[in-house]
């Protein structure tokens, strides 16, 4: 492989995003010393956004390539088919909104020379609706509470990385994992470098709410057993609190018969909050049940319909 940098951009349905990323790009390119590949992944777009890219005339960027997946997997499993289907060996990731300062990349790159396989790059700031900070504090330190000790306060948005941490991610291909956690749970020479990001200018965030619960759910499930701990830590409480109830109403009943209750309502509120806790704890349980058997089908974490080579 020669000597450069392999830069992918997943998307889904940026029509109207898609020129301003591909003007950036080039660019940006002039400014950089070293060969720049962009692998754009349409993630099962229904728009004519593919057709911009293939259109656009690029002049400055040495290889430009445009994979087409067969539908929709997602934007962890098309960055990892970017990955699958790159040039050279030094690898990263941006979104084609173009939140992402492009300096990284350079900054980056000098830190892979140095010695460095992986470089992880943190959000400094970033001008965003309020619900979008708090889910994304919550997951940072919920992560660094359960899952991985060592993962930064700020949340990791993108790695630069090497052609080792490169086979790696190639030859462990998961679905319905985070690519970022898998790397990072790795534990390869890494740094941290943290940058302002940018808001979107154009278009409409594709990251809606289900997906970020997805991704939530896959973090804990795929990385941690901080889930089923929960159960069994709840399941004990509960225990240990009923027993003392039940040790407290049958003491009131021998000491103070006359006045002792009946208590329907509060056994009808031990009832619902029993079955609550019972129900929530077996859909965890089932969580993990239903990635054990996809994991035993093996099934493609995605499926290349056409690769196009742009430039």
């Amino acid at each position: 492989m020669a000597t450069g940098i392999s830069l992918i951009i997943p998307f889904l349905n940026e029509g109207e995003s898609i020129y301003k990323c591909c003007e950036e790009l080039e660019h940006f390119k002039t400014k950089l010393n070293f060969p720049l590949e962009v692998v754009f992944v349409d993630d099962g777009s229904t728009d004519n956004t593919s057709n911009f890219i293939k259109e656009f005339n690029f002049k400055n960027l040495e290889i430009v390539k445009l994979i087409s997946l067969s539908k929709n997997f997602g934007a962890h499993a098309a960055i990892r088919a970017g990955i699958l289907n790159s040039a050279y060996e030094v690898c990263t990731w941006i979104g084609s909104d173009l939140q992402e300062p492009l300096e990284f990349i350079a900054e980056g790159y000098k830190k892979i020379a140095e010695g460095f396989d992986a470089v992880y790059i943190a959000k400094e700031s970033i001008d965003v609706a309020l619900i979008s900070r708090v889910f994304s504090k919550c997951y940072s330190a919920l992560i660094k509470l359960f899952v991985i000790h060592n993962y930064d306060a700020c949340g990791v948005n993108n790695i630069i990385f090497n052609k080792k941490v490169k086979d790696y991610i190639n030859t462990h291909i998961e679905v319905n994992s985070s690519l970022m956690l898998q790397i990072i749970d790795a534990g390869f020479k890494n740094m941290i470098l943290r940058l302002p990001f940018k808001s979107r200018d154009i278009g409409k965030s594709k990251w809606t709410l289900s997906k970020k619960l997805k991704l939530f759910t896959d973090t804990f499930v795929v990385f941690s057993h901080a889930p089923l701990r929960f159960v069994s830590l709840t399941g004990f409480i509960l225990f240990f609190a009923g027993t003392l109830y039940a040790i407290y109403i049958i003491a009131n009943k021998i000491l103070n018969p006359e006045n002792s209750m009946l208590g329907y309502a509060s056994l009808a509120s031990i009832l619902a909050i029993g079955f609550g806790i019972t129900n929530i704890s077996l859909g965890i349980i089932a969580e993990y049940l239903w990635r054990t058997f996809d994991a035993a089908r093996q099934r493609q974490a995605f499926i290349v319909s056409e690769i196009s080579k742009v430039r």
